[in-house]
């Protein structure tokens, strides 16, 4: 969604293959934008998949991830922001600790993904 920090700003949510950067909002808070449009928040669903590019050198080796990650976008249960993401390895981290600069790509939302009787017919297929 859009933590409680960017609620001042415009907001829009977020779209399927779109592009986003992290960007510092004059607030300080952290959040999603689009490419030449950085007084607008995007707000994105949680449990969105996104692929992250751009991911800082001390995140990868912390945390052990690529440059370039697909990863969920979650709400997590501690800290003062909520928003965060999850990486395959099971690793959460909060969107504030990205920095500006790194890109999000919306890789399927929840309401693209496909329900379980869905999966089971195509398997069956």
């Amino acid at each position: 969604m859009c933590d409680y920090s960017l609620e001042m700003y415009g907001s829009r949510p977020a779209r399927e293959s779109e592009r986003y950067e992290t960007v510092r909002f004059p607030s300080g808070s952290i959040g999603l934008a689009s490419p030449g449009d950085c007084g607008t928040a995007v707000c994105v669903q949680y449990d969105t998949r996104l692929r992250l590019e751009n991911i800082p050198l001390h995140i990868q080796a912390s945390l052990r991830v690529n440059a370039t990650e697909e990863v969920t976008f979650v709400r997590l249960d501690h800290g003062a922001y909520r928003d965060g993401i999850r990486f395959r390895n099971g690793k959460d981290i909060s969107i504030q600790q990205l920095n500006s600069g790194v890109t999000a790509v919306v890789v399927q939302m929840l309401e693209t993904m496909p329900t379980a009787p869905a999966i089971r017919a195509f398997e069956r297929a």
